[in-house]
């Protein structure tokens, strides 16, 4: 791509004050026609349960209606609890979408539960884990997309045989360090949790070893992208995801809420210095302010993609936002 590398779509069919669920995930397949005209690679949608303004906790089956509206983006996930679900049951899932929409589907893996330990024990029973089991329910996974082994009692179907990409997601030092030496990619959760990042991807390209699916490291890095007319007009945008930060961090968290003027300067000294550690990963503002944003973040970084997520409350302002980032780095010219 030009100079550029490639930008992908991260959305969590978030659910607006007035709006549902059903609104919501209406809205991804928009977005995600509207990122395949725009030029974008993928389209992520990621598992999370129990949060009022998330819609995609059953992430299969939004993943299915999002890919049956599109042609030629790449759908996936970013991506799927893997402690929450038995490696049969996911390549079961992710073999029956590569099997209806071949060559379109990535699968991104993650070992946090994406709640908190009530939700998470309603769906697992148990939270008692051992510490080992991502890693082996990870290759277990893998062995299931490979073709079946004379004997093999345990099948997927649809599954095998049709190799499905995996992801390894992450956070910290844990999933660049297994990523690395399952030879996968890595993709890291920046957009909400950069504090590691620079050490993750370091330590990720250091030590990582070939394999069948990749032969060299590729990093892909979550980067929050609000792009408006204005830098003003960006900047209250913003607002929103702002918003949804400290009410989650409260233990509170409701649907997307709609932008609020002086937000930022309300919240006490400690509060302020919170989001913009956490938001530190994102480019706010005109096209002019964004692209320069975007591309110094690529060159801090070396990263190989972009996963680009931006928490808007208004549907139309979310589109142009991507629309706005698509035009700047001259996204439709470089695909």
């Amino acid at each position: 791509m030009t100079g550029m590398v490639p930008l992908s779509v991260l959305d969590l069919a978030p659910i607006s004050e007035g709006s549902d669920a059903g609104i919501a995930l209406n809205n991804a397949l928009n977005l995600a026609r509207h990122a395949e005209r725009l030029g974008f690679k993928r389209f992520w949608m990621a598992e999370h349960h129990s949060m009022p303004g998330i819609a995609s906790a059953a992430t299969a089956v939004a993943l299915c209606h999002v890919a049956g509206g599109t042609s030629t983006i790449r759908i996936g996930a970013g991506g799927i609890m893997l402690p929450n679900h038995s490696p049969l049951q996911v390549a079961e899932q992710f073999g029956t979408l590569e099997a209806l929409f071949p060559g379109r589907i990535d699968l991104g893996l993650g070992r946090a539960p994406g709640t908190d330990q009530a939700a998470a024990q309603a769906m697992r029973r148990t939270l008692t884990s051992d510490p080992h089991s991502f890693p082996r329910d990870v290759v277990e996974l893998q062995s299931f997309f490979e073709e079946a082994r004379p004997g093999q009692r345990v099948r997927a179907i649809p599954g095998e045989g049709l190799k499905v990409p995996l992801w390894i997601l992450g956070s910290s030092l844990f999933g660049a360090q297994l990523a690395a030496q399952l030879g996968l990619p890595y993709a890291f959760a920046s957009h909400f949790a950069p504090q590691q990042m620079m050490e993750a991807i370091a330590l990720y390209r250091a030590q990582f070893q070939p394999s069948a699916q990749l032969n060299e490291p590729y990093v892909m890095l979550g980067f929050n992208v609000f792009a408006a007319d204005t830098d003003a007009e960006a900047e209250l945008l913003v607002t929103s995801l702002q918003q949804a930060f400290v009410a989650l961090r409260t233990g509170n968290p409701g649907k997307l809420k709609p932008p609020a003027a002086d937000y930022e300067q309300s919240l006490p000294l400690e509060a302020r210095a919170l989001l913009r550690g956490l938001l530190q990963c994102s480019a706010v503002g005109s096209a002019e302010t964004v692209r320069a944003q975007t591309l110094a973040f690529i060159e801090r970084t070396g990263a190989d993609e972009l996963m680009v997520t931006s928490q808007i409350f208004d549907h139309h302002a979310r589109l142009k936002s991507y629309e706005i980032l698509a035009g700047t780095m001259a996204l439709k010219a470089a695909a």
